[in-house]
């Protein structure tokens, strides 16, 4: 097909390769900081252009859509949170519950360092949604069972297969409640808690 006959994109085209892949790094990591503080409805492409520093109307020679970005922000968000949980949960010098607890030390921490005005952007995603493409929906369950299945294999070295998933399963469904009410209370005493419970259930 002759390159000519291709449809032009809209927005301003990048001055070259390098600076297009930049800018586009630039918008994620934008878009991921502001969706872990807030929602996707409510974070504006105006403020994440300007922090960008992307012309306004360039956005979608980046992007597609604003779906296909908030899209690129849950697997972006997936990458750097698995990376966590592999160096935590992946540390078998210590006992399964010992590398829980390092995560969530970690995540305590992380937290602070914030003010508690960042929380789990998929958590965030998640409370809204009925006004979000059904896409979500589906990239955020997956995102999820990723999660469980990573924990349930730390657990499994201690509890069996079985038992396992379903510790993990509970896990992630109170993680997400106490890291919002961390937020609420600016303080990590939910995420503690929480997980003091988690192992008096599991007999620790």
């Amino acid at each position: 097909m002759d390159a000519t006959a291709l449809p032009r994109r809209r927005g301003r085209p990048p001055r070259a390769p390098d600076s297009h892949a930049q800018t586009r790094e630039h918008l994620v990591r934008a878009g991921v900081a502001a969706l872990t503080e807030q929602g996707f409805t409510a974070t504006g492409l105006d403020g994440l252009l300007r922090a960008a520093g992307v012309p306004k109307g360039s956005f979608y020679y980046y992007f597609e859509s604003k779906e296909a970005f908030g899209l690129e922000l849950i697997a972006r968000y997936d990458a750097y949170f698995t990376a966590k949980l592999e160096h935590w949960l992946g540390d078998v010098q210590f006992p399964p519950m010992r590398r829980l607890r390092h995560f969530v030390a970690d995540a305590a921490a992380g937290m602070a360092r914030h003010d508690f005005r960042r929380g789990c952007l998929i958590g965030n995603l998640g409370q809204e949604l009925a006004v979000l493409p059904d896409t979500y929906r589906q990239a955020l369950s997956a995102v999820l069972a990723s999660w469980e299945t990573r924990l349930a294999t730390c657990l499994a070295d201690q509890y069996g297969q079985d038992t396992a998933r379903h510790y993990a399963a509970f896990f992630w469904t109170g993680w997400e409640g106490a890291v919002l009410r961390a937020r609420l209370e600016r303080s990590p005493r939910p995420l503690h808690l929480f997980l003091d419970g988690f192992e008096a259930m599991a007999g620790q």
